[in-house]
């Protein structure tokens, strides 16, 4: 079956797309292929338009989703159920190292997820094996070479901005309105601490191990580790793990309170975050994007400061139409339904 969808505006080309459902079995993700064939509408189009057919794709409904937004997304792919998204890093070869697309890709997906007002929670996880290996090392290669050519100080002074745009990129989860929960499975090395702690909770399964493995690479670690670490398993904890690089398993992870919770395999790590993902969802989406922001304001305050910022964000939200719909599904001993955001 087939339906002509669009357009669609991408940099100021409009776009029809065909999608036909197919019978395939989908890979890793779960979900069921379809094949589109994308059209190029001619400038200042009417409809009916003559369509000018450019390319035909098959792809999984994760990768759909990105390419009904007009994403075409190399390092990432996307899934949503109801008002759950799953992102899941998409590099099961590479053990989804976090490739030079991968920091440009990530932000925008996120900030597309935030603006998204069917969205309220983001479950980010990988495909495959393994949530991240760390930063491909054709990303330092790339950086090496992009910086050879210039002299000293100019040189230093690009690759500054440069570490500054994929730390940028990770901060992209804080950024991130909507909670983003990290679902861990197989390896969580360097550049995937960063992202794990950047994320505002986190899960794994019993086979999980992590690694601040950038000391081993005679790197000191810049893309948030650092800095964040501590504030989640303690200044000393943190020291040791930076400063050894070793290996640590998913339960230790858990005594550290790096992960909230351990499950005991992918099938149970899955159902679990989809209860818990779904379980917050189901809440006002201002008092969830309220409680996100405020935790993450207050640590970096003191306690004097943290309480005036949440004073002055209920002040703005405390009246909503959420609080009465709160109480009133309270009194009638029934489900809430909040409007979107």
């Amino acid at each position: 079956m087939s339906k002509l969808m669009g357009p669609y505006n991408t940099n100021d080309r409009f776009y029809g797309v065909v999608v036909s459902t197919l019978d395939f079995e989908s890979s890793d993700l779960g979900s069921t292929p379809v094949a589109i064939l994308i059209y190029q509408f001619p400038n200042n189009f009417v409809f009916p338009a003559v369509l000018f057919p450019i390319r035909s794709v098959t792809l999984s409904a994760e990768a759909q989703a990105a390419k009904m937004e007009g994403v075409n997304y190399e390092t990432l792919a996307i899934k949503q159920n109801s008002s759950v998204v799953y992102l899941y890093l998409n590099r099961p070869r590479q053990r989804n190292a976090l490739s030079r697309e991968f920091f440009s890709e990530f932000p925008k997906a996120l900030a597309s997820l935030d603006q998204n007002p069917s969205v309220s929670v983001i479950v980010l996880s990988g495909t495959g094996d393994h949530f991240c290996s760390g930063i491909d090392l054709t990303t330092f290669a790339s950086i090496k070479n992009q910086s050879g050519s210039l002299r000293p100080g100019r040189a230093n002074e690009w690759l500054r901005r440069d570490i500054k745009f994929l730390q940028d990129a990770i901060t992209a989860i804080e950024l991130c309105r909507k909670p983003v929960i990290a679902a861990i499975r197989g390896a969580c090395i360097g550049g995937g601490i960063d992202i794990v702690t950047a994320c505002d909770v986190r899960y794994c399964t019993e086979e999980a191990f992590f690694s601040v493995k950038e000391v081993d690479l005679a790197i000191t670690a810049d893309l948030g580790t650092l800095q964040r670490l501590p504030a989640i398993v303690g200044f000393g904890n943190a020291m040791e793990l930076s400063l050894t690089g070793r290996r640590f398993s998913g339960q230790e992870a858990k005594e550290l309170g790096l992960v909230s919770r351990v499950f005991g395999s992918k099938e149970e790590l899955g159902e679990g975050v989809r209860l818990i993902a779904e379980g917050i969802a189901a809440k006002s989406p201002l008092a969830v994007i309220g409680t996100k922001s405020v935790v993450l304001k207050s640590r970096d305050m003191n306690v004097d400061q943290g309480l005036d910022y949440v004073a002055t964000w209920n002040s703005a939200m405390l009246m909503s139409d959420d609080l009465t719909e709160a109480i009133s599904a309270q009194l009638q001993k029934r489900k809430p339904a909040f409007a979107k955001l």
